[in-house]
């Protein structure tokens, strides 16, 4: 009988381990890229709006990424900036939210995207440990894909490398960096050459598709991928 205490002892500091653990939520106007040098899967249909994060420190890539009124037809442009890192110090099973320094609401998608700020904030108010990075990872536009077959350096791969760069860093109080980062303003309005869009990624020619397609086209390709579910 003595020695079941030290096991039940034992036991409920394993499970009271695993409980301690801390959330992450972004809204729909950033995406995840890579936790900690792990990939993040995510799709245009799927958005991934928490990760589910251990106590210590984190690197975490993200990216602003934004639908707009596109200046030169009626049609939409799809925004969206180089990929940044956070660097969050989790100390306690809190809820953290991430969202643009200025608001909820983006003003200026497109100048945001150049340079985006955030801040992140937790649900008891409590301080918050973190550290935001740009970096000045460039994506080429999709059309110059498209036409030319150019296909250059992953950009969530590079992200994802970023992440797992080993190396302390020093937690500091949420204050972002000013560097400036480059915008992949995409647009999507051209015409395509099925030739060479066999080569571009699936979710961007999923993007195109539904950028083109009508109200009526658009509800009808969401129930049948609704249906894939």
């Amino acid at each position: 009988m003595k020695s079941l205490l030290p096991i039940s002892s034992l036991l409920v500091l394993l499970s009271s381990a695993s409980v301690f653990a801390a959330d992450l939520t972004i809204p729909m106007s950033f995406e995840y890229i890579a936790l900690d040098g792990k990939k993040v899967e995510s799709s245009l249909f799927n958005h991934k709006s928490s990760l589910t994060l251990a106590p210590g420190t984190h690197k975490i890539a993200l990216r602003y990424h934004e639908m707009v009124e596109d200046d030169y037809s009626d049609s939409q442009t799809f925004v969206k900036s180089a990929p940044f890192i956070v660097t969050l110090n989790v100390d306690g099973d809190y809820q953290y939210h991430l969202e643009a320094a200025e608001g909820e609401v983006v003003k200026k998608p497109k100048i945001y995207a150049k340079n985006p700020q955030v801040k992140l904030t937790r649900s008891d108010k409590g301080d918050v440990n973190y550290q935001v990075t740009n970096t000045d990872l460039e994506e080429e536009s999709f059309v110059s894909r498209l036409f030319t077959g150019n296909q250059t350096d992953d950009v969530s791969g590079s992200a994802t490398a970023a992440t797992a760069a080993a190396g302390a860093v020093v937690a500091v109080t949420p204050t972002a960096t000013s560097a400036q980062t480059a915008i992949s303003a995409t647009s999507l309005t051209a015409p395509v050459d099925t030739s060479k869009a066999a080569g571009a990624h699936p979710q961007q020619m999923l993007q195109y598709w539904w950028l083109q397609a009508d109200e009526k086209t658009r509800k009808e390709f969401m129930s049948w991928a609704i249906s894939q579910l």
